[in-house]
């Protein structure tokens, strides 16, 4: 559920490049560096996969729109900071705040509130799960949008083996009984909504001299502009401000958008997109327990096990087969 900045260019993990810099050649600092970036590795695998409690817990006080609105204001409040301690500015030309506004929508707005509003009917457990699809949305969609993207038997049966998964996790054989589908459909929509949103930035941003903060700090700064017209047009003002429910909105906001993006990036430029996309994997497995032993979800057998065939096929989708 991250929020990817609009200088990103990929569907998935982005390549097989390595990190930038050259490697260290003696072996303590090496030492040290590994266990750093592992360190930040699973402080981002944890935000984001307490992100969808931290939602639920949200809702309990605050409208959908409200919640989402405080998460992108808190998030562009961090990344504002950062862009003032390392001297960065916005970016500058309408063409490009054209485009960082569709990106915004795709990336921020829309699936930030969608799954605001799926966690009103349905588990924070299974949102995150259905977040696990976006690698498989993307690689669908790349498939058709993206020539350079050809379709390969191994990715083709990563994503019937992926979507395979998610029917285990709703319980097809049953007929999908005991599950909301409204608020189903909105995370599955809301995991949609990313890759619509990377192919869009791959052709309109690609290439772009900006930093990935300038992008991301201006792109955040859009989506937050875009739900302070939306939230008072679907929402009225709360009439008290419950602490817990607001707590969790601030962390969602300072944490789990603002400090992740800069956590993301810092891995990105260390250890390789490869490598730093690997946190997808983890999300739903730290999901899955934070709702289950936090927030008192109930778990049946097919909702892990249709979460290991979903990250499973996503992992297939983005595997390259080597010369």
């Amino acid at each position: 559920m991250a929020t990817v900045s609009a200088s990103r260019a990929r569907t998935g993990p982005a390549s097989d490049s390595p990190a930038s810099g050259a490697p260290a050649t003696s072996g303590a600092p090496t030492d040290r560096r590994r266990l750093d970036w592992r360190l930040r590795f699973a402080v981002l695998s944890l935000i984001w996969g307490f992100s969808f409690l931290l939602i639920k817990v949200g809702t309990h006080g605050y409208a959908p729109f409200q919640v989402t609105f405080g998460r992108l204001l808190f998030g562009t409040l961090v990344l504002a900071a950062a862009m003032l301690v390392r001297r960065q500015g916005l970016p500058r030309g309408w063409r490009v705040w054209g485009h960082l506004t569709v990106a915004a929508f795709f990336l921020n707005a829309l699936p930030f509130s969608l799954f605001a509003y799926s966690e009103l009917t349905i588990p924070s457990t299974l949102a995150g799960i259905c977040n696990a699809t976006s690698p498989l949305w993307g690689m669908a969609l790349s498939m058709v949008a993206l020539s350079e993207d050809r379709p390969t038997r191994r990715r083709v049966a990563g994503l019937g083996l992926g979507f395979l998964g998610v029917l285990t996790v709703l319980g097809a054989w049953q007929g999908f009984a005991g599950i909301d589908a409204a608020g189903t459909a909105m995370a599955l929509a809301a995991s949609l909504s990313y890759p619509i949103g990377w192919i869009y930035v791959r052709r309109t941003l690609a290439g772009r001299t900006e930093s990935h903060l300038t992008l991301t700090g201006a792109q955040l700064l859009l989506a937050t502009v875009q739900l302070a017209f939306v939230t008072p047009l679907f929402t009225s003002a709360p009439t008290s401000w419950p602490l817990v429910p607001l707590l969790a909105v601030i962390a969602l906001g300072a944490l789990g958008t603002g400090l992740a993006v800069l956590l993301q990036y810092g891995l990105v430029a260390e250890v390789g997109p490869t490598t730093a996309q690997m946190v997808t994997y983890f999300i739903p497995v730290i999901a899955t327990a934070a709702g289950v032993a936090l927030l008192g979800e109930s778990l049946s057998w097919s909702t892990p096990v249709g979460a290991v065939i979903v990250l499973a096929g996503a992992a297939l989708t983005q595997s390259r087969v080597k010369a």
